[in-house]
């Protein structure tokens, strides 16, 4: 089980957040390991509009065949053209690894969904891009409670290596928001986690963490709306899974909340190794319910 999130959003104090540990944390936008287990949404407000050297990239085009692994080289700016505008394709899509293979379907390939806040979409991680970003978010003090990633950047490297290296049962994203990273997510097979010893898991539950990266995108309701796109963007891409699950920590409130605001129904109380959690749980079956 990961660490434990540190917020989710529901319009509240955004230094109320969770998770690797806990529930996802969500927030909002104005414009708006591996133990895959938390989510949370904090961080400083950070400035990442596209530099004028990135969009002079996009008039090239997408990198030509056998280019390859131009567009991961670490230190290269984030994402491909494609990526950039919220397109599916770009240097990223055919990471197998980061893209989760057959265990969770291939996230990387899923493309980007039309949300009430913009055009969404999950970019699998690559450490040498993104982990500065991602662990940037990490050292938020509201993030840090939950997650516990907080210090130089190999603390993070350390937590997402283990998954993007992996057998594809947990996949790290960047949640890309019209063109812009606002967010990291780890999708995972919750029946093939740790966690599935802690409730009566069903094959191919699907279970998400989230973590809000920056202040301004928390406390609107954004986090909300993105849990309940993506989850159900997991159902469409899907079809063996019949329910989507998080595990947020019980004293993360505004978490909470907001899976119940994204049609999550509390399931039950979990005690797990690092916390006492509440499992929330999207159905297949009442998605147009709830």
């Amino acid at each position: 089980m990961p660490p434990t999130e540190a917020s989710t959003e529901a319009d509240t104090d955004p230094a109320a957040q969770v998770t690797p540990g806990s529930g996802p944390d969500t927030g909002t936008r104005t414009h708006t390991g591996s133990d895959p287990g938390a989510a949370t949404d904090c961080e400083d407000t950070l400035d990442l509009r596209l530099p004028d050297e990135l969009i002079a990239l996009f008039a090239r085009g997408t990198e030509q065949p056998g280019d390859a692994g131009a567009g991961a080289r670490a230190g290269e700016p984030w994402g491909s053209a494609d990526a950039a505008v919220g397109g599916v394709g770009g240097s990223w899509a055919g990471d197998s690894g980061a893209g989760g293979g057959d265990l969770l379907d291939r996230v990387g390939g899923w493309g980007p969904v039309t949300t009430g806040v913009g055009v969404f979409q999950l970019v699998p991680v690559r450490p040498g891009r993104d982990t500065p970003l991602v662990s940037r978010w990490m050292n938020d003090p509201a993030v840090a409670a939950f997650w516990e990633l907080e210090g130089p950047e190999s603390v993070v490297e350390r937590h997402l290596r283990p998954q993007v290296d992996g057998d594809g049962r947990s996949v790290p994203c960047l949640g890309v928001l019209d063109g812009i990273p606002m967010s990291y997510w780890e999708i995972y097979r919750a029946d093939l986690d740790p966690l599935a010893r802690h409730y009566p898991a069903r094959p191919h539950d699907t279970g998400i963490h989230l973590l809000i990266g920056t202040v301004a995108d928390r406390g609107r309701g954004l986090g909300s709306v993105l849990l309940r796109s993506v989850a159900d963007h997991v159902l469409d891409k899907r079809p063996s899974c019949a329910r989507v699950v998080a595990e947020p920590d019980l004293r993360n409130t505004p978490s909470v909340s907001a899976f119940l605001s994204a049609g999550f129904r509390y399931s039950a109380e979990v005690d797990l190794p690092d916390k006492r959690a509440a499992l929330m749980v999207r159905d297949r079956a009442l998605r147009d319910l709830l």
